[in-house]
């Protein structure tokens, strides 16, 4: 052999090795995350729930009703729509409505209701009527 085919043929170095071992080490975790990512989202619809649990408050003869909407799902909705409805002695006795434009997955938006007679007073719902997909 001549002295360029010995060259080609040399052993590699400590560095080299280290340095081949750490990025191999960072593709493999990368190429993990990325297949763990696709196989675990599923892109599943909006799973959207609204909750009162702050207290109704008074002001000038005018109630607030405090509410909070999540997205649990896979997917974002759009114009989400949510009804309150005042039941006061078996009949509707006032009825609220909010639209939220834009609610991606895991995000959370605050809102109130106000209504002029006194919730505790009556039973109050207030539920998700709607959404629709971007």
């Amino acid at each position: 052999m001549n002295n360029t085919e010995e060259n080609q043929y040399q052993e590699r170095s400590i560095a080299e090795w280290v340095t081949f071992s750490i990025a191999s080490l960072i593709l493999a975790v990368i190429v993990s995350l990325v297949g763990y990512t696709w196989l675990t989202d599923k892109n599943q619809p909006p799973i959207v729930s609204v909750s009162n649990k702050q207290t109704i408050r008074e002001s000038d003869g005018q109630f607030y009703v405090p509410f909070e909407v999540v997205n649990t799902g896979g997917d974002t909705a759009e114009s989400v729509q949510i009804i309150a409805e005042l039941e006061i002695d078996g009949k509707v006795a006032e009825t609220g409505e909010q639209q939220i434009d834009f609610l991606s997955r895991g995000e959370t938006e605050e809102g109130a209701f106000i209504f002029s007679q006194n919730p505790n007073q009556g039973n109050l719902k207030i539920r998700v009527a709607s959404y629709k997909l971007p």
